[in-house]
């Protein structure tokens, strides 16, 4: 004569393997791993609502160039095309790449100037966090991001145009950060 479970206690173990196999499921979804044989409980720290971040995060920041002077400052790096936010201890507090215009300022000490909210570029498009900082040869060079958080088209090669574009997320930092007189070092 075999022994016979309850009905209550098959549904239960039932149900509890499949709340198993649905969190490895889920985990394995999250770390971007192919689904395996579930073979042992998942951790306390599997979860059916973990959300993978919309952006991957920089692990390590970029390194501030060496020569770009000293204090809390905006680093803009002409070859690497990437500007760093500098905090007064001299640690890189974010750094992001950006997109360039046609004209660029030469490497030297600048300070954050005019603050303009949204206007339209030289590219017809709607740009916000505008904040100018040099201007070369009559053409006016500036930070800015695309209201839309699109990536600037390529200027056209005969344009002049001073405009430093960034990245939505990067634009609000740096507006927040660099305030009117905000010293700025442009390097190679």
């Amino acid at each position: 004569m075999s022994a016979r479970l309850p009905s209550w206690a098959w549904v239960t173990g039932l149900t509890t393997g499949a709340i198993a196999v649905v969190a490895v499921l889920a985990v394995q979804a999250d770390q971007g791993t192919k689904p395996t044989a579930a073979t042992s409980r998942p951790s306390a720290s599997a979860t059916a609502d973990a959300k993978p971040s919309a952006k991957p995060e920089e692990k390590k920041p970029a390194v501030v160039p060496a020569d770009s002077g000293a204090g809390r400052r905006i680093v803009y790096s002409l070859d690497q095309k990437r500007v760093w936010l500098v905090d007064a201890s001299d640690a890189p507090r974010r750094s992001f790449t950006v997109w360039p215009g046609t004209v660029s300022p030469d490497p030297g000490a600048y300070a954050i100037g005019a603050r303009t909210e949204a206007t339209t570029g030289s590219d017809g498009v709607a740009v916000e966090h505008i904040m100018y900082f040099a201007a070369k040869s009559g053409v006016s060079v500036a930070f800015s991001n695309a209201v839309d958080g699109s990536s600037p088209p390529p200027p056209a090669p005969d344009a002049q145009t001073g405009g430093i574009r960034v990245a939505k997320d990067d634009g609000k930092a740096l507006w927040t950060f660099g305030t009117a007189g905000t010293p700025v070092r442009v390097v190679k």
